[in-house]
């Protein structure tokens, strides 16, 4: 711990910022409340030395962001990216504990929109923080769920001797206490506050949403009038899903930068603990050779079916409906309450029986579902309690069925935890159920989970309030039915993510197949927006001067419309890009025949043109140069793609290649075979003839779909260059290794995939491909630069000319005066 006293280079791994003097070099030998913190995470909390090193790290460059607290005044903003129920509370305490040591003496922590958020925040600071020097603290709010924050009834904001703490709801009127309270302040003691200003889930309600371009919400008004009359003060808003936050646009009002909410100063990642279970561990990584994935490659077989049919029975199927709707129990949901019975009778017999234990239903948006829900999952349970524990009946048998398959599911190293038989389940099954309870978790219930107490066992039902901020502790199955069109709600709904300690074998979540889609793909775009603010940074450029960009995802918005008004849709361009194919109609006869004729007629046109490349034929390659890209463009025509296949739709591909750049006038096509013997094709390939088909099982759990995950491996990028690094690197070495051999040559892959396609392990996440009709997959290499341009919604960074303010508020009052309501402009 010698570092903990050192004066250090903090070095800004993960930020984007806009350059200013180092000020803050790590904790000192004087420091009060980061000691106390890091001693308490450490002895009292069983934190491992690593993670206190790491969230150490982490929030020293955190605090080096902030502003210098030294100086007399200044105005400071910026944005802490996460991850979803990763730790970022945390960090927030060691940030704050090291401001306070730093200079900062008040801190103003926006919490959250309910009261169970609010509370839930306060009281961990208030255990984490304020206990570890209770004389050195005033906590402005009560450390209760019903209050908020309230002025001080004489007075307003004072200067005194102890670090000042308050933790205020997102809402309209404890903010606007706050501002009674700013307004009251001395303005001489208002001067000697440092106020460090922490917006938790920042991208919910802080974000701008009004109507119009100069209106504000309420709730933004007030805490930007909240920053404007602080004359020292940092904001920084935390969240995971930042969407929302890097598409407010900087630069409106007046021809200058409005006193906005933009990370103007800094944007920083949040390291991962090796220890956090995200989108990464669940579905995996892009394996760099998809004949031989590696496990850790695969991602985790913890995702279960909830099959199209079932989810009538528990959600209504319209607005109107909810009223009448009466849910019943389904197969699926009996499963995932016998298996969720199973782990907490697992996690005893472990000796976790003075832990919480969660299941969480969420279903619906509708509190009258929600309570129906409930009922039924209650009623059914006390129905079934003597079967249950009777391991001879048939729900007895379902159990044993059940624990006994899940085990062979995921890899034994998951867990340094003791294996639980089947006869140790049975043992602590009614110890179980007498402790089970069925609590609803939404604005209108009194029967809410609570955790401050002893250990409790919920199978909880709710709606929106489960979907942000909340922690559900020792969640270990998740029945989700519920989907959302906007990226940043759905990804918060994910409570599932987050730390499982000793029992990292036994989360499951059950959902449909659409759904399980949208979090794979929304897997890849969360790591996208943390890559490119990493190469932001790595170009030293400062957030006024990015644009940071979001990949399109098909039938699903990136945040509220009304918080994108500054979003623009780039030019759809594949520059430097590499594209796939990885979803096919596998049981869609007429469609693969048509994929397969379209690759035959697309090379009988090259070979009729004596495009064949005969030295890459002597070496066993089937390989076609300098083909015109009138019949590539043909052949795109005429294969069709998955719908989910958004960046390879006819739509949006086509144009890009008609743009009339000389670089995709010529191309060369491959055929890829497997590299050892594989199944011939029944059917020729034109005049490729029959060929050797590669392999590719598809992901378990879908049905209507095959998704392989991925077609290309990364020793295909160079199918048409003869240099063979033994390192392949990442993919845009490889790429530019091609370039050098080839030139600005796009590259058309095809590949034969057997319909069969065994997975090569037993037990794992794939099964056998079972395609009516071998299926044609292809791949794409583009040349060109990156900086060409993308098809991503980004912020257009740029100020408005006093002309377009003025067009900007004639139009809204125009808007307004049709609609009849008046503008908040100001």
């Amino acid at each position: 711990m010698a570092k903990q006293f050192e004066a250090i280079e903090i070095l800004h791994r993960h930020s984007v910022l806009q350059p200013r003097p180092q000020w803050y070099h790590g904790p000192t030998p004087a420091d009060m409340h980061w000691p106390a913190v890091r001693d308490f995470l450490s002895r009292t909390k069983g934190w491992s030395q690593d993670d206190v090193e790491l969230i150490d790290d982490a929030s020293n460059e955190v605090v080096s962001l902030l502003e210098n607290p030294k100086q007399d005044q200044f105005s400071c903003r910026g944005l802490v990216v996460g991850h979803v129920q990763s730790g970022k509370t945390a960090n927030m305490t060691a940030v704050i504990a090291k401001a306070v040591d730093a200079g900062y003496n008040t801190i103003i922590v926006l919490s959250g929109m309910t009261n169970k958020l609010r509370h839930q925040t306060q009281r961990r600071l208030y255990d984490d923080l304020v206990l570890r020097n209770p004389m050195e603290w005033q906590v402005h709010t009560p450390n209760e769920l019903d209050r908020d924050y309230r002025a001080p009834p004489q007075g307003g904001l004072s200067d005194i001797d102890k670090a000042q703490l308050a933790v205020i709801k997102k809402n309209v009127s404890p903010l606007s206490e706050l501002r009674r309270a700013v307004e009251r302040a001395f303005p001489a003691a208002l001067r000697r506050l440092r106020i460090l200003v922490i917006d938790d889930e920042c991208d919910q309600a802080s974000v701008n949403a009004a109507p119009g371009e100069l209106d504000m919400t309420a709730i933004n008004r007030r805490i930007r009038e909240l920053l404007s009359s602080l004359p020292a003060v940092t904001y920084v808003g935390y969240t995971a899903t930042p969407f929302a936050n890097v598409l407010i646009d900087p630069y409106r009002a007046d021809g200058h930068e409005l006193d906005d909410l933009y990370p103007r100063d800094f944007i920083t990642a949040l390291p991962r603990s090796d220890r956090y279970f995200g989108t990464a561990e669940l579905f995996g990584a892009i394996p760099s050779d998809p004949e031989r994935v590696r496990p850790d490659e695969e991602g985790l077989d913890m995702i279960r079916d909830v099959p199209d049919e079932e989810e009538e029975h528990l959600q209504p199927q319209s607005r109107e409906a909810r009223d009448s709707f009466q849910p019943s129990m389904t197969g699926s949901l009996e499963t995932a309450i016998l298996y969720f019975l199973a782990c907490c009778a697992a996690r005893r017999a472990r000796g976790d029986g003075a832990d919480h234990m969660t299941m969480l239903v969420h279903t619906s948006a509708y509190v009258v579902a929600h309570e129906r829900v409930a009922d039924l999952i209650q009623t059914w349970v006390g129905n079934q309690r003597t079967r249950i524990v009777d391991h001879a009946s048939d729900f007895g048998r379902r159990i044993r069925t059940i624990w006994t398959d899940e085990q062979s599911r995921l890899p034994s190293q998951m867990t340094d935890a003791s294996s639980i038989s089947v006869d140790e389940i049975f043992e602590e099954l009614p110890t179980v159920l007498n402790a089970i309870e069925f609590p609803i978790e939404n604005g209108a219930s009194d029967d809410r989970i609570d955790y401050s107490g002893s250990p409790k066992t919920y199978i909880v039902v709710g709606g929106s309030i489960l979907a942000r901020g909340l922690t559900l502790e020792g969640l270990m199955v998740s029945y989700f039915l519920r989907t959302a069109n906007q990226y940043d709600t759905l990804l918060q709904m994910g409570r599932w993510f987050g730390y499982r300690p000793g029992y990292e074998d036994l989360p499951r979540i059950w959902m449909p197949e659409a759904l399980r889609l949208r979090f794979r793909a929304l897997a890849s775009v969360e790591e996208e927006v943390r890559d490119e603010i990493d190469q932001y940074r790595k170009q030293n450029l400062s957030p006024r001067d990015i644009a940071v960009r979001i990949r399109a995802i098909p039938g699903m918005a990136i945040t509220g419309a009304n918080k994108m008004r500054a979003a623009r849709r780039c030019a759809v361009s594949y520059w430097a890009t590499h594209r796939q194919t990885f979803r096919f109609r596998h049981r869609d006869e007429e469609l693969l025949r048509r994929n397969w004729a379209a690759a035959t007629q697309l090379l009988s046109l090259a070979d009729e043109f004596g495009q064949r490349d005969l030295t890459a034929a002597d070496s066993g390659k089937k390989l076609w140069r300098s083909v015109p890209g009138s019949s590539i463009q043909r052949f795109f025509e005429a294969y069709a793609v998955h719908p989910t296949h958004a960046d390879l739709d006819p739509a949006m591909l086509l144009p890009f290649l008609r743009n009339g750049d000389p670089r995709l006038q010529k191309w060369n096509v491959g055929v890829v075979e497997a590299q050892r013997r594989g199944p011939k094709c029944p059917d020729p390939l034109g005049p490729a003839g029959v060929v050797r088909a590669v392999s590719r099982a598809r992901l378990a759990g879908s049905t209507s779909i095959a998704d392989i995950k991925a077609l290309m491996s990364k020793r295909d990028l160079l199918f048409d260059c003869s240099k063979r690094p033994t390192d392949y690197g990442g993919w845009a070495d490889l790429k530019a290794t091609r370039a050098e051999a080839v030139g600005e040559t796009p590259l058309l892959l095809l590949y034969p995939i057997d319909r069969t396609s065994a997975p090569r392990r037993e037990g794992g996440v794939r099964v056998p491909l079972d395609a009516v009709f071998d299926v044609l997959g292809y791949g794409v290499v583009f040349p060109g630069s990156v900086d060409e341009g993308g098809d991503f919604v980004s912020v257009e960074l740029r100020l408005y000319s006093a002309d377009e303010i003025d067009a900007i508020a004639s139009e809204e009052e125009a808007q307004a005066a049709a609609a009849g309501v008046a503008t908040d402009s100001g």
